[in-house]
């Protein structure tokens, strides 16, 4: 199982790339336009701060996985095993109710823009763009909610020793 949710998240990194290159591609078409051409694309900012959304979002996904945001490991490490267990387990439980209320959130926020479309590009739906949201709250989640329970049920023969949650493990 957890080999298929590491292919998966590659999945995820590889689609966070292609945001990345088109988001890059899209605005030197916009600067080439402007400046070359002397002629302005009305939809190339909108469509890349939307491509820069998604990018942040699906980036954070990765992130979350491979453990890689902010966080005190040099206080936590300097914790005895059985206490930074427990501080896991609560700093766990907080991450996972944000993760759970962009979930939610998200979904309501999709549900209500319904039909509402972009201003410069009319053919494409705002739900469609605040879709990252849930999309992205509920990976997160499930990623959130793994780590909760390998966080309880921690290896004893490890000597009670907390999943620290280094990619590396």
């Amino acid at each position: 199982m957890e080999r298929l949710f590491q292919r998966f998240i590659k999945l995820v990194e590889w689609w966070t790339i292609l945001l990345f290159v088109l988001m890059v591609v899209v605005v030197c078409l916009g600067v080439f336009y402007r400046y070359a051409l002397n002629a302005a694309l009305v939809w190339y900012d909108e469509f890349a701060s939307y491509l820069l959304v998604w990018l942040t979002f699906y980036g954070a996904v990765v992130a979350t996985y491979r453990r890689r945001h902010i966080g005190f490991d040099l206080l936590v490490d300097r914790l005895t095993p059985k206490v930074r267990r427990f501080v896991d387990l609560i700093g766990e439980c907080f991450v996972l109710l944000f993760q759970w209320v962009l979930f939610y959130y998200g979904w309501v926020l999709t549900d209500k823009m319904g039909d509402e479309i972009a201003v410069s590009l009319p053919w494409v739906k705002m739900s469609w763009i605040n879709s990252v949201l849930p999309i992205t709250g509920g990976l997160m989640l499930v990623i959130s909610i793994d780590r909760l329970v390998r966080i309880v049920v921690a290896d004893e023969k490890k000597g009670g020793a907390a999943w620290s949650g280094s990619s590396s493990e």
